[in-house]
């Protein structure tokens, strides 16, 4: 039957879900170290021991999800065969946007019996949450690991890792082991923390690095292998991509992303191969989404700071002290009928955020005695973009 379909061959892709951002390898490369590290880190389990707490940290698109993906799913496997080793229970949790009331319900209801009623929304605390946590550990027995992605947007989570780490140590389990797995992409996470969480942890901490060039080929080379058809892909589009990504942020994420998008431009002009063009074209295609995705993912109030920025940059009015940002983000705000953040320092803290994560660039200034030290910002991104992405944001957000 003809139709507009009828004519698409697999003439490009074999396997274009090797390339997408939910695929899961079933080998981890140029992270061995990092695997090492994991593997001492957790090996306790094996032996029906408290499991040690860990924190990765790292940018996005590093490798900490998916290689904690992979050593979960090895643990799994390598306790079935241990005698000393207790039953396994791995609970995954991503905290952008939750509380730590949200994210104890959840483990709650994960823990509950099939017949047991969910833990209600609201109307309880959130000491009776950990409660009620803690029966159905106990309940349950045997050691749990819970992973918290993106753990730093978690709002209150001192309280969190004050309490799960020493719940055993102070008697509130008796019966079952908890072990904390932390990923976040900001590397000045734990200095934020109280130093009473500090003693409590006493986690292993485990730093993703950027990928070089060749550790993004190798990666890529290996996805192309299976993604696209054999003698489709040119070595040409893989080098070209690497070097992007390495050139940018060490991305592998956007490495991947760049030979996809190369894909689909060599489809959509009707080319037999993917070249090192065809990646050129990608690239701002790319870029711009991952941009929205990156912009998306941080709380509303980092992103009015972004667009606040983003007028500032456009008149020319940065670079900026966090007083003047202040004032004009009070007005985006009160534009958007978002109730502002109140203090100087809320907003200090979240622009350092900002920066930290290579959204804006920041200048340190020193005036002496009269003018005091103090920093200036600035956005380090195309202004037009970010608030074409904040429109479309809001778009969704009331449409």
């Amino acid at each position: 039957m003809d139709g507009p379909f009828s004519d698409i061959e697999r003439s490009i892709f074999a396997a274009k879900e090797v390339l997408s951002e939910d695929y899961q390898p079933d080998r981890i490369l140029e992270r061995d170290d990092e695997i090492d590290e994991y593997r001492h880190a957790l090996e306790d389990v094996l032996f029906g021991r408290t499991p040690q707490n860990v924190m990765l940290y790292g940018r996005a698109g590093l490798g900490k999800t998916a290689v904690t993906k992979y050593m979960m799913e090895a643990l799994r496997d390598e306790v079935t065969e241990r005698p000393d080793a207790d039953e396994l229970f791995v609970h995954e949790l991503n905290c952008n946007g939750k509380t730590v009331y949200s994210v104890v319900r959840t483990l709650v209801n994960e823990l509950l019996p099939e017949t047991a009623s969910e833990f209600p929304k609201r109307g309880l605390s959130t000491a009776d949450a950990f409660e009620e946590l803690y029966a159905q550990l106990d309940r349950r027995g045997g050691t749990h690991l819970v992973v918290f992605d993106e753990i730093d947007h978690l709002g209150d989570v001192d309280t969190l890792l004050y309490e799960l780490p020493r719940a055993r140590s102070i008697g509130h389990i008796t019966d079952s082991k908890v072990g904390v797995i932390g990923i976040s992409n900001n590397y000045t996470f734990r200095q934020g923390l109280s130093p009473k969480v500090k003693d409590t942890l006493m986690e292993a901490e485990i730093s993703f690095s950027p990928y070089d060039a060749s550790e993004l080929r190798a990666i890529l080379a290996d996805r192309a292998d299976r993604a696209f058809v054999d003698g489709v892909c040119d070595d040409s589009a893989v080098a070209r991509a690497a070097a992007i990504a390495a050139k940018d942020r060490g991305n592998a994420r956007q490495a991947i992303d760049l030979l996809r998008v190369g894909g689909e431009v060599a489809k959509k002009q009707g080319d037999p191969y993917v070249d090192d063009s065809h990646i050129i074209e990608a690239q701002e295609l790319v870029q711009r989404g991952r941009l929205r995705n990156r912009i998306r993912d941080q709380t509303q109030h980092a992103q009015l700071l972004l667009e606040t920025l983003a007028y500032l940059e456009q008149r020319e009015k940065t670079p900026a002290r966090s007083k003047t940002i202040k004032t004009r983000y009070e007005s985006v705000a009160d534009s958007h009928a978002v109730d502002p953040l109140t203090t100087l320092k809320s907003i200090q803290n979240h622009l350092s955020d900002l920066h930290m994560l290579g959204f804006l660039r920041r200048s340190d200034r020193n005036r002496g005695e009269s003018g005091g030290r103090y920093y200036e910002y600035g956005l380090d991104l195309d202004p037009e973009i970010v608030l074409d992405i904040r429109g479309e944001i809001e778009a969704e957000r009331d449409p």
